[in-house]
């Protein structure tokens, strides 16, 4: 076929001679290319350029004189250069001082910490309090009235709020302290957690705590899953559909609050406790009310127990315990026997 297209080709041209003879213009080019040996190429022992020992002794030595021992790579190969020498390239500098473990770095730069994961239970009112501070707008763009909330993890009742013009750990020491004596904390009885805000973490409220024997915790930094229930409560502060873009001062802001707090605490079905409100599970009322409402669907179920059609109605069970950040469930190792 080759000899066929050759023949023709001075005749009437090579892509009329493929085209008649249906054969690729391409193919006959590329076989009719004469075959190229494949250079046998053997693994080198090692490279030609490689320094040899003496020019990388050579260099050592000299990244280690007191000339060149604070300077890098590319800083002593120019100044070699001004002098009019040359041992190896920047690269090869830096491939040799590595090798010897000395690329390194030297200056003291900022690592951030691993901060421990706080994991905290609570298996009754008044054992874990949350307690943090929130923005509400004003009326002017940059002006903010600050909600102080204390709230007991276990039951979402708020056992302190109070609003203010500022921020101050001042005032959340008023707060903490009227919340634990109107609360009767006893020393030793409460964990109090909080963000890293800087009212959370300040002396003032620091010696506090330590003064009520209050043990405190925060959260690792810039993890707001670590405070969720204070967050998920400001949530539905200001989820309220009467909750307005801006107060227009702070008497309308604590005016809000005021009828706000009261709604919460005894009439806010919440779900994480079993519907109940947070007033009745903190001070006791949870399974007199949970004991009612299972004999009111037991008396449905007796007269209409085709309704349920997963069988007679279950008691719902307050949780027992209440975790910020429960422990990491390790799965046991399978034993091969």
């Amino acid at each position: 076929m080759l000899q066929a297209i050759e023949s023709l080709q001075g005749q009437i041209g090579l892509r009329a001679s493929c085209d008649a003879l249906g054969f690729s213009r391409a193919t006959w080019q590329r076989r009719a290319k004469p075959a190229v040996a494949k250079l046998n190429r053997r693994r080198l022992t090692s490279s030609p350029i490689k320094l040899d020992p003496e020019a990388r002794e050579r260099f050592l030595k000299l990244a280690h004189s007191a000339e060149f021992v604070d300077k890098a790579p590319p800083q002593i190969y120019f100044a070699l250069l001004d002098l009019g020498a040359y041992i190896c390239s920047v690269r090869t500098m830096y491939r040799i001082l590595a090798a010897e473990h000395e690329v390194n770095e030297r200056r003291n730069q900022l690592r951030h910490p691993n901060y421990k994961r706080p994991e905290l239970l609570a298996t009754g009112p008044n054992q874990l309090w949350s307690w943090d501070i929130t923005k509400l707008r004003g009326p002017v763009k940059g002006l903010y009235y600050h909600l102080y909330v204390v709230l007991d993890v276990f039951s979402r009742y708020v056992v302190g709020w109070r609003l203010a013009t500022h921020e101050s750990d001042e005032l959340a020491q008023q707060l903490i302290l009227a919340s634990c004596e109107k609360q009767g904390i006893s020393p030793g009885q409460l964990t109090l957690h909080a963000d890293n805000g800087a009212s959370m973490i300040s002396s003032g409220v620091a010696g506090l705590l330590e003064r009520l024997d209050v043990r405190k915790s925060h959260s690792r930094p810039g993890i707001s899953d670590d405070n969720p229930y204070s967050e998920s409560q400001f949530k539905t502060l200001k989820y309220r559909p009467e909750y307005p873009d801006r107060f227009g001062s702070y008497e309308d802001a604590l005016s809000y609050c005021r009828h706000f707090f009261p709604w919460y605490l005894n009439e806010n079905y919440h779900s994480g406790i079993c519907w109940l409100t947070p007033a009745s599970v903190h001070y006791g009322q949870a399974e007199s009310i949970l004991d009612a409402r299972h004999a009111t669907l037991t008396a449905v179920y007796n007269l209409y127990p085709e309704r349920f059609r997963n069988g007679p109605p279950k008691r719902y069970k307050l949780p027992e315990a209440v975790w910020i950040n429960p422990p990491y469930r390790r799965v046991p190792e399978e034993v091969n026997h």
